[in-house]
């Protein structure tokens, strides 16, 4: 029988995809600790600013920058497993860290925001070292044909480990003290990376070893100027930051916006928040079935669902739009529900396009550093996505009296940005298979 141990295997069976989606669950663990629990314990019970804890946040993605190095690190070494084990320890670290800094602020403001800020730098430098080993581990390990049911698995267990932990840790946290905040967050981060040193230990064994050119180890530099001059390479990272700067936009004004126009309560916007989840959930369902089969008969047509991703979110954008505009005879949750299954159409096909833009062609081992490009362009996204969003609502409600004509103006903004997103997917398939790059002299082919 041919399983994930059996040594002759060249690619990872759906064992080896489940046991990495498992680190992604510990990650999800962790991390939503950090910008959920604690980011309410700063506001709510401590009556802080809400911009600490955004600028926090904001701080352990600008921190990720650092994903190009740490992915070109892990191609240059024999093995991604220590950067990924080691990446989830630094995380647990600073989740903990964070956790206590968050307990000194009660007593030590000043002292709790330094520890604050050092916490986030580790939270950043532990995603991105394991998040970027592990996703260019499924890159080079995973067929073609299974890529978007990969992407789809990945992603949905690490939402698994956002929506466990919070059940979980909630129910814990009760009756709150600061103390029970630190243990359980202690507690967590423990188990969290015992499942992951769990999950990943000698799965990189299980498959056959990858055959690398003898140009494969390069300097850092070069191997940053190699992808960047790859025309696939480039146009993809533009692809992605545009994107998700999109995708990530709505999240902080889509509860607001449902309150102010539709006079939801906070617990009804709430709902209207699983609402679009669970519109995700069924987008990224449907890639991967769907998506799967096609791509059986039909390499590359990942870059299809792409396209028809970002169309449909941009679709539904303009809608939001003018439906705030039309009153309460709007369908708002069938809109928002819609908005949620095009997200997910588009998210699981852009990770799994990345997976396989990301996948030697040319038997060099260049997945860690392309994985970190598009790591670092996504994290500066989602960084400034918020940001942005929140702030053009400020600046459209300052100049524009009617409330729902302000959002609409706003959602107009993201559907134009889905719409270039989804002409830089299309560019892609208009792009020579190859291009001549210049390094240190020689002429090379990628």
């Amino acid at each position: 029988m041919n399983t994930d141990r059996h040594p002759a295997r060249s690619h990872l069976g759906w064992l080896g995809i489940f046991r990495i989606g498992l680190v992604q669950t510990a990650l999800g663990a962790m991390v939503v600790l950090t910008t959920s629990t604690l980011n309410r314990v700063m506001v709510v019970e401590l009556a802080l600013a809400a911009v600490l804890p955004g600028a926090l946040v904001a701080l352990h993605y600008a921190v990720q920058i650092t994903r190009p190095k740490m992915g070109h690190s892990s191609d240059s070494g024999r093995s991604r497993t220590p950067w990924i084990i080691g990446g989830m320890i630094v995380l647990a670290i600073g989740t903990v860290g964070a956790s206590l800094a968050t307990a000194l602020m009660q007593t030590h403001l000043i002292a709790g925001i330094a520890g604050a800020t050092a916490a986030f730098v580790l939270i950043g430098l532990g995603v991105g070292a394991s998040g970027t080993s592990l996703l260019a581990l499924l890159a080079s390990r995973v067929e073609e044909h299974r890529r978007p049911a990969a992407a789809t698995i990945v992603w949905i267990m690490m939402i698994a480990g956002f929506v466990v932990t919070a059940g979980v840790a909630g129910a814990n946290l009760d009756p709150f003290s600061m103390q029970r905040l630190v243990i359980v967050t202690a507690i967590v981060s423990a188990i969290a990376v015992v499942i992951a040193v769990v999950a990943i230990f000698g799965i990189e064994r299980s498959v056959a070893p990858q055959r690398q050119t003898a140009t494969a180890a390069i300097s850092f530099r070069d191997a940053l100027q190699e992808t960047w001059q790859d025309p696939h390479a480039k146009q993809f990272t533009v692809f992605v930051f545009v994107s998700m700067l999109a995708y990530s936009a709505q999240d902080l004004i889509l509860e607001p916006f449902a309150g102010a126009v539709f006079g939801f309560s906070p617990g009804e916007s709430t709902q209207l928040a699983g609402v679009q989840h669970g519109g995700v959930l069924l987008g990224m369902i449907i890639v991967a079935v769907i998506g799967t089969r096609l791509a059986r008969r039909h390499p590359g047509s990942l870059r299809l669902w792409c396209i028809g991703g970002c169309i449909a979110s941009a679709m539904s954008l303009a809608v939001l739009g003018l439906g705030g505009t039309l009153g309460d005879n709007f369908p708002l949750k069938q809109a928002v529900f819609t908005l949620g299954l095009s997200n997910g159409i588009f998210a699981v096909a852009a990770i799994g396009s990345m997976m396989a833009l990301a996948s030697s062609r040319d038997g060099k081992r260049r997945e860690g550093i392309r994985m970190g490009v598009w790591g670092a362009a996504q994290a500066l996204a989602f960084g400034l996505g918020g940001f942005l969003g929140t702030a053009l609502i400020d600046l459209a409600r300052a100049f524009i009296a009617d409330t729902s004509y302000a959002y609409a103006i706003v959602f107009f903004a993201q559907a134009a940005m889905f719409t270039v997103s989804a002409w830089l997917a299309a560019q892609l398939g208009q792009l020579p298979n190859r291009t001549q790059v210049t390094m240190g002299g020689q002429t090379q082919s990628v």
